[in-house]
Formats: structure tokens, sequence, C-alpha cells
């Protein structure tokens, strides 16, 4: 018993060598909605790594031995109140733990609409996600990925953008185009963890709104960016969790596009635990929420 515990230890070891850790630019030259201006990001590691004023967006690919794959990807887009990137708390810790369960980790360094390079703020991130899901499925044959299996996972801000992709996928803004824009970027799965949802309730995140869209947004521009409002049967499936006792996003956010996704008929997970707070990530310490990972394994298996 002994001798089988070393040998799938050793094996396991083995396999985790063989993954792979690829970085690639989202686009060549300047990004589209951008001057070149001679701006440098800034990276604060002070227990978590915060990374800001991003001018190069990037994915952080993460793949699992071979042996290990089963075809999912997650396409990962950290929190940080559109201000920062958690990048290792809500990004490289996730990708590395997905690796463990045979599912591509891809982080995405998206930009932040406060840099003072950007031509339109506010369409800013969303391009890059669109981008991030359509680079992954260029390469998905190259890094053993299913195209019909290329889910996506946000957190806080992250989550918005996450929601906002699922649900404006197909959003255009006026910029040169190239061969990989004739993919879809639409995700197949989504993960919102505690997101920001909304832009005309209570329960807003006025920190978030105000970063990605001014202090003095329109109504109407409010609601383009409240994707509780803009769920259509095309949108892709969702597993959402959040704490009850979240007083940085309130668990309504959750809530409402729970309820936006059953009333298009769009099959939808949602899990609530009573504590946790907000960002908790793995929930290490913070009781029954830390399990809400191995629920949503289970999830995941069943698509």
């Amino acid at each position: 018993m002994k001798s089988l515990a070393l040998f799938l230890g050793l094996a396991m070891v083995t396999l985790s060598i063989q993954a792979q850790k690829v970085t690639l630019p989202l686009w060549e030259g300047t990004p589209p909605l951008q001057n070149e201006m001679d701006l440098k990001e800034e990276v604060v590691s002070s227990g978590i790594i915060r990374i800001g004023n991003v001018q190069v967006p990037t994915i952080e690919v993460y793949l699992p031995a071979k042996q290990m794959a089963t075809g999912q990807a997650v396409v990962i887009f950290p929190g940080g109140g559109y201000s920062i990137l958690a990048y290792d708390w809500e990004g490289t810790d996730f990708a590395k733990w997905l690796n463990s369960q045979g599912i591509a980790g891809i982080v995405v360094k998206y930009r932040l609409p406060r840099s003072k390079s950007l031509t339109d703020p506010k369409e800013v991130p969303l391009l890059d996600a669109q981008r991030a899901v359509r680079l992954v499925r260029q390469h998905a044959e190259s890094w053993n990925i299913d195209p019909t299996k290329v889910g996506i996972m946000g957190f806080s801000a992250g989550g918005h953008l996450a929601s906002t992709l699922s649900t404006q996928y197909s959003h255009e803004v006026d910029r040169p185009k190239d061969s990989i824009d004739n993919l879809s970027a639409r995700p197949d799965f989504s993960i919102l963890v505690y997101p920001v949802i909304t832009f005309v309730t209570p329960a807003i995140h006025s920190g978030s709104m105000n970063a990605l869209l001014g202090e003095n947004a329109s109504d109407e521009l409010k609601k383009r960016f409240s994707a509780e409002l803009n769920v259509t049967t095309e949108t892709p499936t969702t597993f959402l969790v959040h704490a009850g006792d979240d007083t940085g996003v309130p668990v309504e956010n959750s809530l409402l596009y729970y309820a936006a996704l059953r009333e298009k008929g769009v099959s939808a997970s949602l899990h609530v635990y009573p504590n946790g707070g907000h960002g908790f990530a793995f929930g290490l310490g913070k009781g029954p929420v830390e399990n809400w990972r191995s629920v949503l394994l289970d999830w995941m298996k069943a698509l």
C-alpha cells in the first residue's frame, strides 16, 4: 500500500512538472483604443500582488499535462474595482488550482479604465475580455483545449466584466480587425464569484461603477452595463457564488443575475453562504464557504 501511495505521489509530481505556462500579449503593437504614451505598469506586492495602470494586456496561460487534460479551459478575470487587479489572489492562484484538476487556467491582465492612455476607457475591459476568449480558441488545438468548452471566471469587478462579456460578447467598437476577430467571443459557461452586476439598483458597487463609467454616467450607460438587464436566451449557463454577509458587493447582485437567467430559461446554479464577507477567494478558514470550489467542480463535470 505504501509503494502504491509513493507511486501515485511521484506520478502526480511528474504530471505537475509537465504542465506548461505561456504568456502572450492580447494585441500586436499598440492595443486598440489606446494612445502610445510613456506610462508604466504599477505592481505592488504586499501579501497580494496588485497590478495597476496596465499598458500591455496579456494572457498568462497555465496548461495541465496532456495526460490530465479534460479539454475544459477557464479564462479568469481578477477583481480590484476596475482600479487594480488582485492578480494572484483572484488570478494565478486559481489558474494553478484548475491545472491540478486537469483544466486549463488563463489569467487575463486586462487594461483598467483609469489609465490616461485610453481613448474610450469604458469599452476597453470588454474589448480585452473578448480578445482573450478568441485567443484561447485560436490556440485550442495546440493547447489541448476543446474550443466548445471555453468558460470564464470573474471575481468582484472581474465578475462584472465576466457578466458583461456573457451578455455583450458580440458588442463591437470601431477599430482595426484581424483574422482572430472571426472567432467567437461567447463563453461556453460563466463562473461569477461575488460579482458586481448592477449599476441601477441600491445594490451597486459605486467604486466599480465610477471607475468604469465615470462619476456622471448617463442612465442609458448604467443600464447597458447592468448585466441583469441584458440577459438573453443566448447568455451562457452560469455558476454564481456569494456570501450573504458581503458588505462590499451585496448579495443582491448575484440574486438579480440569477433571476434574470431563470426568466430567460438559461440554466444557472446559485450558491449563497451565510458568512464569508467580500473577497474570500478560496475561502480558506472562512467556514462552509471553503467548500465552494468542490461544488464548482461538480457543476463543471456535469456540463
